[in-house]
């Protein structure tokens, strides 16, 4: 499996030095639908709506942070939402989660349990032997999931050799999760720091085991 060194360049810890980040990287086995993952997503869903509402969240020290956060690159957080926070709120509008994959719809769930928002890629499909954190430039080309044309301006961003390839908003199209993935690696990124991210890290890595038959797991940490 491939090997990657992450890094937060200065520009990104400048802005935000309470970032925390985790990888996870793993062998896995993607599926069409999760028969078992979908029961384990819908019971969450009833707890999850007992618990919270659309104003409650906001006051969530991850999702807080990542908004925090992105007015401090230079990017307005209700215009472009972070995932975490979108996918809180549409389950708080009482909208079913998407349905995509066994690989995204568990990540999905992870991001909803943590508050973080969790980047997903094909490993095979990274260029380079590094991906760097730092803060999307004017003109900068991106290609969101399912978006089209990403405006990352002011956006944290990860890059590989070749350019942008996951923002807490979108993913990239071009190292996105599909059936063939058969090598994952996932990002949490934690605005909000270290409080809760090994419990938050050792959640996902157990759906990734329970759900995705994962296998050679490894957790690198970096800030």
């Amino acid at each position: 499996m491939k090997k990657l060194v992450i890094e937060v360049s200065d520009e990104l810890r400048q802005a935000w030095p309470q970032f925390r980040g985790a990888a996870v990287f793993a062998s896995v086995k993607n599926s069409a639908y999760s028969e078992a993952l979908w029961k384990r997503i819908e019971e969450y869903t009833a707890l999850y709506r007992a618990k919270y509402t659309t104003d409650s969240i906001k006051e969530m020290p991850a999702i807080q942070a990542t908004r925090l956060a992105y007015k401090q690159c230079g990017k307005d957080p209700s215009r472009y939402r972070p995932s975490s926070e979108a996918l809180c709120r549409r389950l708080l509008r009482g909208i079913p989660l998407y349905q995509i994959d066994t690989l995204v719809d568990l990540i999905n769930l992870a991001s909803i349990y943590s508050g973080h928002s969790i980047g997903g890629f094909d490993l095979d499909k990274i260029e380079g032997e590094k991906l760097v954190l730092g803060i999307g430039k004017a003109g900068e080309p991106y290609e969101g999931i399912g978006r089209g044309k990403l405006n990352i301006e002011g956006m944290p961003v990860y890059r590989d050799e070749v350019g942008g390839v996951g923002t807490p908003t979108s993913d990239n199209e071009r190292t996105k999760i599909t059936s063939e993935t058969h090598h994952l690696l996932t990002i949490m990124n934690a605005y909000s720091g270290e409080e809760g991210l090994d419990d938050s890290v050792q959640y996902l890595v157990d759906l990734l085991k329970e759900f995705a038959e994962a296998e050679s797991v490894e957790v690198i940490r970096f800030e």
